[in-house]
């Protein structure tokens, strides 16, 4: 369906039919975002963009839906695209690298400090406000934390009317923290797998009304394999080790330490199953363990019982896991807590915290080899 669209977009320009909006603005107002340091919720529009289609022969179809019109740029690209956003953009430039499939790294040692934010959900402005008042980034939204590493605990997608931006801005900081000698972490939820799989429940109205209404395309094909977001977002990790703390966007439940699943083999297979097309595929008995609600997008159980399908973990229970993959802590998302804090005698941190009725997002620092819970004004406290 997007290459049936593409062809439509590339006669429509021949014919004179729809009118190309130029010039870029890292000004803020009345689209994607406001000035960072804004904390004021910046006005909806069905405006949204830019999405990468990467067809043969080294084009990508750039497009936007901007002020009642699908837009878009047909480019050559012979090794990085590189391209000055047309429509009202959170970013000015956008460098999209050659892509691999070589999957990135899961484990590292030897960090002196990290960053974690879990269940950004498409909410721009306080993800953008934490950010640059812990220091991350500045006001521009370039990365100044050095040799730092920031996790993005999952769950970016969804909810929120400003999801598109929340992963480019992911992207982009991605390639200035490597320039500098850090790493941005971006590990798959829930959410992310919904749409991917074409779940759409949780899509927030500016999408289905806007982009995907005119496209004439369903809202999860804007990440499928030929995306670019799509393609960037299949390769990202579920299990995540940083030193001797993992992180995973639900939790582990027993069933998989039983099994002997490791970092690697636990991302080769959340990969794999993002692929699956084949209905038999599509349900079998390993798919629908990773995908279920044991799985470790959806599983709860390090903080709650589900009643009828499985009990809370005991402290034993976490500590094999620990011994398992070799780590003190375990840091989730995905189940709400009212502020960032311990569970299972402090093994266990979850980070997926109630932003409106604080006020704004909280992040989880380690440094100095203690963990800190970092409120949105930038403000530092020993977490107990």
């Amino acid at each position: 369906m997007i290459q049936k669209q593409i062809r439509l977009f590339r006669l429509c320009a021949l014919l004179g039919l729809f009118v190309m909006v130029v010039g870029a603005s890292s000004a803020l107002a009345d689209s994607s975002a406001q000035t960072p340091a804004d904390s004021s919720e910046p006005a909806i529009t069905l405006d949204d963009g830019p999405h990468v289609f990467w067809r043969d022969g080294g084009h990508a179809v750039v497009y936007y839906y901007c002020d009642k019109e699908m837009v878009s740029r047909d480019i050559l690209v012979e090794d990085t695209l590189r391209f000055q956003g047309f429509c009202k953009d959170s970013l000015g430039q956008y460098v999209v690298p050659p892509s691999t499939d070589e999957p990135p790294p899961a484990e590292f040692e030897g960090v002196t400090r990290w960053m974690a934010i879990s269940d950004i959900h498409g909410e721009y402005q306080p993800f953008v406000e934490i950010l640059i008042n812990s220091g991350v980034i500045d006001s521009d939204l370039h990365w100044t934390w050095g040799d730092g590493h920031l996790v993005i605990n999952g769950d970016v997608t969804d909810r929120g009317a400003w999801v598109t931006e929340c992963l480019w801005l992911i992207y982009h900081l991605e390639q200035e923290a490597k320039a500098a000698g850090g790493v941005v972490h971006y590990v798959l939820g829930n959410h992310e797998l919904m749409v991917i799989r074409g779940d759409l429940r949780y899509v927030h109205q500016r999408y289905l009304d806007g982009v995907a209404r005119r496209n004439r395309t369903p809202y999860d094909d804007l990440f499928g394999p030929d995306m670019e977001l799509g393609r960037w977002m299949r390769n990202k990790p579920t299990l995540l080790r940083i030193n001797r703390t993992l992180f995973v966007h639900g939790g582990i439940a027993p069933s998989f330490v039983e099994g002997g699943y490791d970092i690697a083999g636990f991302n080769d297979l959340v990969r794999s199953g993002l692929g699956y097309t084949s209905p038999r595929a599509y349900f079998s008995d390993t798919t629908k363990l990773l995908f279920g609600g044991l799985g470790p997008l959806w599983y709860r159980g390090y903080m709650m019982e589900m009643e009828g399908r499985y009990p809370q973990l005991t402290v034993a229970q976490v500590d094999s896991q620990l011994a398992f993959y070799g780590v003190d802590n375990i840091v989730v998302g995905h189940s709400q807590v009212d502020s960032i804090m311990t569970f299972q005698s402090g093994r266990v941190i979850g980070i997926d915290v109630r932003v409106d009725e604080l006020g704004g997002q909280q992040a989880l620092l380690w440094q100095d080899r203690q963990f800190y819970r970092v409120e949105a004004s930038g403000e530092i406290r020993a977490l107990e």
